[in-house]
């Protein structure tokens, strides 16, 4: 954990503050350092987290960066004679992604201020008046925000009747720790993602039975170009300000030959979803009933932006209106890690762009700003 700025006081303001330190909030805080910003002076990053590694500081124990998501460094790691390719594979994903994340905060001398939590943003608009960043350590007025808290503080769990009326234990995967905890249970895994397959493949041997129950049809095969149409999508949505679509809805899963394997045993084959959860277990539209003794709601996960409400940006179709990382009703708010960058590797792609566009609206919004003349 890096301690260095814990408990620091806040400043009054700032010219930009970056809300979240994950993959996202450090590859924008990295370019707009590199772009001339000072850390702790023109630049303030928040992070609410107690320790390094964003969201990969939550992740259960037994996850390792090879059964991950590919997790793609960071700007300028490569500095500090580090890569994730090349990470032990035998260490928990967590304890490497925040040895790295912390080596990489102190080197650049990122100065995060963690933990911090905020509640609310208001203000800003096209007056240029500043944004009101209310923490649970002061309000912070700021020019530019670029907002990068990504998704894990928000499950979701969709609406199934009698879920409320389940005697047994329901958990969403930020709840997961280890497949221990179910021992001898009989588990049913909801969600067509790599984090229901993950928990199925770990369960296996440990829960005394495991069903698997997705919304849609699961497919295991590796689509030429899945992830640039998946990209494409979750970019279409952001700019009509829709609900974002999974990653995984638009590559299907990937077809691995520990996942062909699974699915060949019985282990990794879906059913449609129930239609109903009752106190012991769940039932289908068919009439059959399973008992299950523990659910865990592996769903996704919705944008955390409850902190952005005050500023009303929110449009119909339910998102924000996002065009190359900014807010279209906000220019002076920046969403990093949204929509089509909620890959590793699109976070890092976007973090040089969003960098250099808060960088021209804290400059258009205050001439005496820093001239940006590192700019490249």
């Amino acid at each position: 954990m890096s301690t260095a700025e814990t408990g620091r006081r806040l400043p009054e303001s700032v010219g930009v503050t970056v809300v979240g330190a994950g993959q996202a909030g450090l590859s924008a805080a990295w370019h707009l350092r590199r772009l001339g910003l000072v850390p702790g002076s023109d630049l303030l990053v928040l992070d609410r987290g107690p320790g390094t590694g964003g969201a990969w500081q939550f992740r259960w124990e037994a996850l390792r960066l090879d059964r991950a998501h590919k997790v793609d460094d960071l700007p300028g790691l490569g500095e500090l004679g580090l890569s994730f390719s090349t990470a032990d594979p035998a260490r928990p994903a967590r304890d490497v992604v925040r040895e790295y994340y912390d080596r990489y905060e102190r080197h650049f001398g990122l100065e995060v201020q963690r933990p911090v939590h905020v509640h609310r943003v208001s203000g800003g608009g096209g007056d240029g008046d500043p944004f009101e960043v209310e923490t649970d350590r002061g309000t912070v007025r700021t020019t530019v925000l670029v907002n990068a808290t990504g998704t894990w503080a928000r499950p979701f769990r969709p609406h199934v009747p009698g879920a409320a009326n389940f005697a047994g234990v329901q958990i969403s995967t930020p709840e997961y720790r280890a497949a221990e905890d179910f021992a001898g249970h009989r588990v049913l895994v909801v969600g067509g993602g790599t984090s229901a397959v993950g928990f199925l493949r770990e369960l296996e041997g440990v829960a005394s039975d495991t069903l698997w129950a997705t919304r849609r049809p699961v497919t295991f095969a590796d689509v030429p170009d899945a992830g640039r149409r998946a990209v494409r999508q979750a970019d279409e949505a952001a700019r009509d300000g829709a609900r974002l679509p999974s990653i995984v809805s638009g590559t299907g899963l990937p077809a691995t030959p520990e996942n062909l394997a699974a699915r060949d045993r019985g282990l990794l084959v879906a059913r449609r979803m129930f239609s109903s959860v009752e106190p012991g277990g769940v039932s289908w539209d068919d009439g059959t009933f399973e008992p299950v003794d523990a659910i865990i709601w592996a769903t996704g996960f919705r944008a955390e932006l409850t902190h952005l409400v005050p500023l009303r940006l929110r449009e119909p179709g339910g998102g924000l209106r996002v065009k190359d990382g900014r807010a279209v009703l906000e220019p002076r708010l920046f969403l990093a890690g949204y929509g089509p960058q909620a890959s590793t590797i699109g976070a890092n792609r976007a973090g040089r762009t969003i960098a250099r566009g808060a960088l021209r609206e804290l400059e258009r919004a205050r001439p005496d700003a820093r001239s940006g003349a590192g700019m490249r």
